[in-house]
């Protein structure tokens, strides 16, 4: 499978990117914590490391570790826009059970 990115998100990663004055793509991973088990990590990455799968959509690159891959293997990002809030929203096929306030799930 693969990790794929919406248009709206594509863009938002590609003007922060811009922004930032650097960078090569998104970095994706878990982190163990939260009452479910995991939650998400995302930051803009500006290296490739040796372990690093690499997926690319609308344009951008997708940096994961493979022991993340796992859990996030088939999930969509989305940028979505809810009244006065705005950010990423992971729709990830592997989740099983998720938090009551949204930060960690488990698959």
């Amino acid at each position: 499978m693969a990790l794929t990115l919406t248009e709206k998100a594509a863009k938002h990663v590609q003007k922060t990117i811009t922004n930032r004055g650097k960078g090569i793509g998104l970095r994706l991973g878990v982190k163990t914590t939260g009452c479910s088990g995991m939650a998400y990590v995302m930051e803009f990455a500006d290296k490739v490391d040796e372990q690093d799968q690499i997926f690319e959509s609308q344009g951008i690159k997708i940096f994961v570790d493979p022991k993340s891959l796992i859990y996030i293997d088939g999930t969509e990002l989305d940028y979505v826009r809810e009244g006065l809030n705005e950010g990423f929203q992971f729709n990830n096929p592997n989740i099983k059970n998720e938090c009551g306030c949204g930060e960690s799930f488990n698959v």
